[in-house]
């Protein structure tokens, strides 16, 4: 088999492992916002999906837990492809966005239109946590990982020199995670009745007056 056959075959797999993921993701979201968390079945998922149970297990093993985080995660980066967030276009664009201003304005709409894919599902999730354990532990583990996510680009302004002055990096990164929480997405659009450009459009603002140095504003 020739090397361009086997990458072939491989992209082929990918692809279609991609599709399969996909598949199961939107049916589980589908069944997860009409039913609850709880009240979905492995058996009814794996029905929507058109595949075998087992399939559910062999591609997120962790079992309904799991397929909860696929959900999450397919609804942040917007497809299902297993691609790290530091490789995907919108992260490179921000990276290679000169005017920090300019790249805070790209990191505030990349961020909000995460919380708009996300918004429905992140209530089961959370509806969810109330009573199960093991959900709250998954809320709790994706809060750590964007507080972890939010060191890279404070690290990013630190090193273009873009920070204000003594503001640290841990600080920055603290600041960067409550600021574009799902709960403050929430409470500004859903509870006091903003638009998404109205949000952006303060999230923008507001990462710019307590990150950057005022040079760059």
């Amino acid at each position: 088999m020739s090397q361009n056959t086997r990458t072939y075959v491989s992209r082929l797999r990918e692809g279609n492992a991609e599709a399969t993921r996909l598949r199961i993701a939107d049916a589980t979201r589908e069944l997860m916002l009409e039913r609850g968390y709880a009240a979905t079945t492995m058996a009814e998922i794996a029905r929507s999906a058109g595949v075998a149970v087992q399939t559910l297990y062999s591609t997120c093993p962790g079992g309904k837990p799991a397929l909860a985080r696929l959900v999450h995660d397919v609804s942040l980066a917007g497809d299902a492809r297993s691609v790290a967030l530091a490789d995907r276009p919108d992260v490179q664009g921000i990276v290679a966005e000169p005017d920090p201003a300019k790249k805070l304005a790209l990191y505030a709409a990349m961020a909000t239109g995460m919380f708009q894919r996300a918004d429905p599902f992140q209530r089961v999730l959370q509806e969810a946590a109330v009573s199960d354990p093991v959900m709250r532990e998954l809320l709790a583990s994706t809060e750590r990982q964007r507080l972890e996510g939010s060191e890279g680009p404070a690290e990013h302004l630190a090193e273009i020199g873009a920070l204000r002055d003594g503001l640290s990096i841990d600080r920055a990164r603290d600041q960067i995670y409550a600021l574009t929480s799902f709960e403050l997405f929430d409470r500004f659009v859903h509870t006091c009745g903003w638009t998404i450009p109205e949000f952006e459009e303060w999230l923008t603002r507001t990462l710019h007056a307590v990150l950057l140095a005022p040079r760059t504003q």
